[in-house]
């Protein structure tokens, strides 16, 4: 007779014993890692940096790439939205919420493309502030995508 899904999921002594000596390094505060930051981000290098103005490079990895081995249009996206927000950081000011995206895909990009990415801080009034960033191919300057990210910070009280 077949266990039932109630037996599989039934925790016994020996696991609870073998979770008790678990031993979980803590992490110092200023370190912050996740599945998304290893995921996602990992691989973006910094070239220039400037007030309002911020250059990266990136090369296509396997785990960004859809079935036909180019970049997926969500990676894009994403690095749009990560580009955008860390254009608009200002440190001990509360985070900015992406608002709006609008995204223009030109082309596409193949597993291992080096790619230059470009953001520009365009403006800001008030806890508004808006981006333009640009993915491109360095060997051949073709535009991937382009896109426009709005952002929202809540002002701190004057109170």
């Amino acid at each position: 007779m077949e266990k039932g899904p109630r037996e599989y999921l039934r925790v016994t002594h020996q696991d609870s014993d073998r979770i008790a000596r678990l031993k979980i390094p803590l992490q110092r505060s200023q370190t912050f890692h996740s599945f998304y930051t290893e995921f996602s981000l990992r691989g973006i290098r910094l070239e220039r940096l400037q007030p309002g103005i911020m250059i990266c490079s990136f090369t296509v990895p396997p785990r960004l790439t859809d079935r036909n081995g180019n970049l997926a249009v969500g990676a894009i996206a994403n690095l749009i939205d990560v580009m955008g927000a860390t254009l608009v950081y200002e440190k001990d000011v509360p985070l900015n919420v992406s608002v709006d995206m609008s995204i223009s895909y030109l082309s596409t990009a193949e597993l291992n493309d080096e790619l230059e990415i470009s953001g520009k801080l365009l403006g800001r009034k008030g806890g508004y502030r808006g981006t333009l960033v640009i993915l491109k191919k360095k060997a051949t300057g073709e535009i991937i995508a382009e896109g426009r990210h709005s952002l929202f910070c809540k002002p701190t009280s004057k109170i």
